[in-house]
């Protein structure tokens, strides 16, 4: 994955095993995902707040490390806690 790449693992709401990434573009966040390996990854199009939370942790990880900057924390928790009010404190 590049650099703007940021991926986990997670099961879905059936409970099956998906691999997904999210690529910065801009100011914007994308999200992909797929069932098996050699799957072709499709764009999420309404990620749920799970899958923001894990980005925000990450992010926050690359932060400490200086592989981004302050100011795209910010952002990312501005707009989470527009769209998802109850998952920040």
């Amino acid at each position: 994955m590049a650099k703007a790449e940021i991926g986990w693992t997670r099961k879905n709401a059936e409970g099956i095993k998906i691999d997904v990434y999210a690529r910065r573009v801009g100011d914007q966040w994308l999200f992909y995902q797929r069932e098996r390996r050699y799957d072709r990854w499709e764009i999420m199009e309404n990620p749920p707040g799970e899958d923001w939370m894990i980005l925000l942790e990450a992010v926050e990880r690359r932060l400490a490390r200086k592989l981004v900057r302050p100011e795209e924390v910010i952002r990312l928790r501005k707009w989470i806690s527009e769209r998802f009010p109850d998952l920040l404190p």
